[in-house]
C-alpha cells in the first residue's frame, strides 16, 4: 500500500479551526486541541442562541407593551384582545417600538382598540 502524506490537508484543517478561534483567550486561540473544543462549543452555543434570540426579543416586546398598556389602565392580554377585535394588525415588535419611541401614536392605537366592540 502506498504511503499517504497528509501534511498539507491536516495543516489546512487545523488552520481553519485556529482562524475561527482567533480572539479566544489564552491557549484557546493558539493550541489546536483546546481551540477545536472551544470552536465546537461556540458553534453549538451560536446555533442554540439563534433560536433563543427570537424568544428573548418577543419576551422583551411583550414586557414593554404590557408596561405601556398598564399606563392606560389595561393589561397586555386585554390590549391584544381588543386590537384583534378592532382588526388592528400591528405586530408586537412595532407595538413595542411605538410604546418606547412614539407614545402619542401608541395612545391613539390604544384608544382605537378601546373603542372596539
Amino acid at each position: 500500500m502506498t504511503r499517504v502524506k497528509r501534511g498539507n490537508v491536516a495543516r489546512k484543517r487545523r488552520n481553519k479551526i485556529l482562524k475561527i478561534a482567533k480572539g479566544y483567550r489564552g491557549s484557546h486561540s493558539t493550541l489546536f486541541r483546546t481551540a477545536n473544543q472551544q470552536v465546537m462549543k461556540a458553534l453549538r452555543n451560536a446555533y442554540r442562541d439563534r433560536k433563543r434570540r427570537k424568544r428573548d426579543f418577543r419576551r422583551l416586546w411583550i414586557t414593554r407593551i404590557n408596561a405601556a398598556a398598564r399606563q392606560h389602565g389595561m393589561s397586555y392580554s386585554q390590549l391584544i384582545g381588543k386590537l384583534k377585535k378592532a382588526n388592528i394588525q400591528l405586530n408586537r415588535k412595532m407595538l413595542a417600538q411605538l410604546a418606547v419611541l412614539d407614545a402619542e401614536s401608541f395612545n391613539k392605537v390604544v384608544e382605537m382598540a378601546a373603542q372596539a366592540k
